[in-house]
């Protein structure tokens, strides 16, 4: 019976630290389901959801651990069961763009949070404007909305939240 496992990583970046990982993961007899990488400051991290029988998550956590110790990487991991399907549940993209500016995921979590919207994904990055060079915040959203929640009142209030905080956004249905 397959089982999971959620694993986080993070280290110093260098090249060969995702080989490294991925190698753990593939000589125990996991199979990677999900993922996400990436580079943070001179961070590395890594997210993944891998599955195996008991046997297989049983030594990925072992040979994780060594990994861990041999190479400085920060490595943790927990069982996990698959997530059911919600039919109760509609998912929404969001996407805000603005000039880089302290608190905006905390503003829009606490939107979601307040009307019992999970959030299912997060990416954040900051960069510069093409032209301009100002700082730029970008945040991309997938949130499930519960069914009895009117979408209209729902877009209208984060709108008007985004016009308040002078945010460019759009809320729109997830496209699979």
């Amino acid at each position: 019976m397959k089982q999971l496992i959620a694993i986080s990583a993070i280290g110093s970046d260098r090249t060969g630290l995702v080989f490294d990982v991925t190698r753990v993961v593939v000589d125990c007899g996991g199979n990677i389901l999900e993922s996400r990488m990436t580079a943070l400051g001179n961070e590395f991290a890594v997210l993944m959801l891998v599955s195996g029988n008991w046997h297989t998550l049983a030594k990925l956590e072992g040979e994780l651990a060594k990994l861990g110790e041999a190479s400085g990487i920060a490595v943790t991991s927990r069982r996990t069961e698959p997530r059911p399907a919600r039919a109760d549940m509609v998912s929404y993209s969001v996407d805000v763009v603005c000039l880089d500016q302290p608190g905006v995921l905390h503003a829009l979590a606490g939107f979601f949070s307040a009307r019992g919207i999970d959030i299912g994904d997060v990416t954040t990055r900051t960069y510069n404007a093409a032209h301009t060079g100002a700082p730029m915040f970008s945040v991309y959203m997938v949130v499930h909305v519960p069914t009895r929640v009117h979408i209209a009142a729902l877009r209208e209030e984060f709108l008007d939240l985004c016009d308040h905080m002078n945010l460019d956004a759009i809320l729109e249905p997830l496209k699979s």
